[in-house]
C-alpha cells in the first residue's frame, strides 16, 4: 500500500473544499510578518482529516491548515492544538514548521485554521526506506530514534505545555475508551482477539507513571527529511498530540518492526539486518541511551495496547463502512485489515503473559 498512498498523498492542485481566497490574503497581509501577494492557492492531495492547503506568494510559500467545515463533533479535528503545541516546541530540540498565525474567526474562511511555514524536503513512505541506499538508512532511523527521544525530553510545563493533557493514568484511561467505543458498535462486531484484550489489559498495566509531551502518530510518514540528508526538518501531524505515557508513544512508533507494511508504514516482521536497520532491540537501546533508562520492562504490554488501540480506531473504521459514513479513500481497505491487528495484539498479549 506505501506506493498508492505515496501517489494519493503526494503533491497539491485544484482546491476541493473551497473558501473565499480574497478574504484569506486580507488576513494575511494583516496578521503574517512579510506577507505579500498576490496569492495562488492549491490543495494538497493528503491531509484528508483536515484539508490542507498550498499557499505561494512571488517570495514565500506558506501551508494553511483548517478545521473541515460543517458541524463537528466536540474537540474533534482541532487544528489550533497542533498549532499551540508546534509554537510550543519551536526553538526546541524537536523539529517543526514555524507557525505565522492562527485565525479561531470562522467567518474569514469558513472555519478556524493556521498558516506555517512550508517546510522543504522528503517525506518516506515505505518504513525500511528503500529508496535511501542500503549503508545510510541506520542513519535514517538513528535520527527518527533521536526526535522522539528529544520529544519526551521536553519539560512540558517550562514551553507552555502544562495544561495541554491529563497527566496521569494515561494507561487506564485509553485502555477505558478504546474498549467502550469497541463494545458499543454491536453493526461493527465482536472478534475473540479484541474480547480478550479487553479483558487482560486493565489487569497488566505496569507500575510506575510517567508524563510528557506525546505525538500520538510518530511515523516515518508523518516527518519531513532533508532532501539530501537524514536530518528530520519537521514533525507533521500533531492533530493527536497531547500529554501521556512516553513508552505508549515510543511503542506506536516502534510497532513499525511488526506491523505489515500494506496497513501502516511498517517492516512487518522482516528481518531488519539485511535491510541496513537496526534490529527492534537495538532501537529500543538507543532511545532507552538517549532517555536515562536502563530498560523497557513488559515490552509487550506496551506494543499490545498499541496494536489494540489502532484495532479499535480500525474497528470504529469498519462500523462508518456499514454505516455507508466513511469518507476516506482507504477506510475499506483499513476495516479488512482490522482482523490482522487484532491478531498482533493478541500476540503481544501472549508474549507478555510468558514474560
Amino acid at each position: 500500500m506505501s506506493g498508492n498512498l505515496a501517489e494519493a498523498n503526494t503533491g497539491a492542485g485544484k482546491v476541493r473544499v473551497a473558501f473565499d481566497e480574497a478574504a484569506l490574503e486580507g488576513w494575511l497581509a494583516a496578521n503574517v510578518d512579510g506577507f505579500a501577494g498576490p496569492l495562488t492557492v492549491e490543495q494538497f492531495n493528503g491531509g484528508q482529516s483536515n484539508p490542507t492547503y498550498k499557499l505561494t506568494t512571488p517570495t514565500a510559500r506558506y501551508v494553511l491548515r483548517r478545521k473541515p467545515p460543517g458541524p463537528l463533533l466536540k474537540g474533534a479535528h482541532d487544528v489550533l492544538r497542533e498549532a499551540r503545541v508546534q509554537t510550543a516546541l519551536y526553538g526546541t530540540q524537536v523539529p517543526v514548521a514555524r507557525i505565522f498565525g492562527t485565525c479561531e474567526d470562522e467567518s474569514v474562511i469558513g472555519s478556524a485554521f493556521y498558516v506555517m511555514d512550508m517546510v522543504e524536503g522528503r517525506v518516506f513512505w515505505d518504513a525500511a526506506f528503500s529508496d535511501v541506499p542500503k549503508d545510510h538508512r541506520a542513519a535514517y532511523f538513528d535520527e527518527m530514534n533521536r526526535v522522539i527521544a528529544a520529544l519526551h525530553s521536553v519539560d512540558h510545563e517550562s514551553v507552555g505545555l502544562g495544561d495541554f493533557g491529563r497527566p496521569g493514568n494515561y494507561f487506564a484511561r485509553q485502555i477505558g475508551r478504546w474498549s467502550k467505543q469497541y463494545l458499543e458498535d454491536d453493526l461493527a462486531g465482536r472478534l475473540p482477539d479484541m474480547d480478550a484484550l479487553v479483558e487482560w489489559l486493565p489487569t497488566a498495566i505496569p507500575d510506575g507513571d510517567e508524563t510528557t509531551v506525546v505525538h500520538g502518530d510518530f511515523r516515518c510518514d508523518n516527518m519531513i527529511f532533508h532532501p539530501t540528508e537524514p536530518r528530520v526538518l519537521a514533525v507533521l501531524d500533531w492533530e493527536l498530540s497531547t500529554l501521556g505515557h512516553p513508552l505508549a508513544d515510543f511503542a506506536y512508533h516502534a510497532m513499525m518492526y511488526r506491523m505489515p507494511g500494506d496497513i501502516v508504514a511498517g517492516l512487518g516482521g522482516a528481518d531488519p539486518a539485511p535491510l541496513g536497520l537496526p534490529t527492534e532491540a537495538e532501537y529500543i537501546a538507543a532511545y532507552c541511551a538517549r532517555t536515562g533508562r536502563t530498560e523497557i520492562a513488559n515490552w509487550d504490554f506496551y506494543l499490545a495496547f498499541n496494536f489494540f488501540r489502532l484495532a479499535a480506531i480500525f474497528h470504529g473504521i469498519k462500523g462508518r463502512v456499514l454505516r455507508g459514513t466513511a469518507s476516506n479513500a482507504q477506510a475499506k481497505e483499513r476495516a479488512e485489515a482490522l482482523p490482522r491487528l487484532a491478531a498482533l495484539a493478541r500476540e503481544a498479549m501472549e508474549s507478555c503473559r510468558l514474560g
